[in-house]
């Protein structure tokens, strides 16, 4: 039986292997790709550049049309890699308001939920 993902997968130019592999991985792998950067002085805070988006943090957009907007993260989508911000909305064609999907890449992280424990030692295992 052929696998559909495969770990041992380095790199390849082709943009469809890229795309093939960010396509099939497993949520577990997935969840990695949710890496945003760190604003300046949470990098001074807690000397790492990246952490991945969780709901509840505060971002700035950096990219696209909703360029400068500041917001907490509504939803995260494990499966299609894109987050929710409250106040990041466009308005559909019947009147219903819907949120825009963004790549976590195109945000900056500038204030982080701290209520759960394991992101600690999160933070942590990363800073040694």
């Amino acid at each position: 039986m052929k696998k559909l993902f495969s770990t041992h997968w380095k790199s390849s130019k082709q943009p469809r292997k890229q795309r093939k592999y960010l396509a099939r991985a497993p949520l577990h792998i997935k969840h990695k790709f949710l890496g945003a950067h760190l604003s300046k002085e949470l990098r001074q805070r807690y000397k790492i550049k990246t952490l991945p988006v969780r709901k509840e943090d505060e971002v700035i957009i950096k990219r696209g049309q909703f360029k400068g907007r500041r917001g907490k993260v509504e939803r995260v989508n494990l499966r299609k890699t894109r987050i929710y911000v409250n106040g990041v909305q466009i308005t559909k064609i019947d009147g219903n308001k819907v949120y825009y999907p963004i790549h976590p890449s195109n945000v900056i992280i500038t204030g982080l939920d701290m209520k759960d424990k394991e992101r600690a030692k999160v933070i942590e295992r990363k800073t040694k």
